[in-house]
């Protein structure tokens, strides 16, 4: 459940930058939500969950 906060989290900020710069329109930003909200109800909802939670998985393994 972190994971997933913390995505989400990543990319709400990233929509506002990108809102602010100009570079995503609010038409955009509306359909990306709602593209999300279809995606979490369809049978690829744990496999994209389960995808996100080994990237992070990886990603947290990364010594610099």
């Amino acid at each position: 459940m972190a994971i997933s906060i913390s995505v989400l989290l990543l990319l709400m900020i990233l929509a506002v930058v990108f809102l602010r710069s100009g570079g995503l329109k609010l038409f955009h930003a509306v359909v990306c939500v709602l593209l999300g909200f279809l995606l979490a109800g369809t049978s690829m909802a744990p496999s994209i969950a389960n995808g996100i939670s080994a990237t992070a998985g990886v990603v947290s393994g990364l010594n610099p």
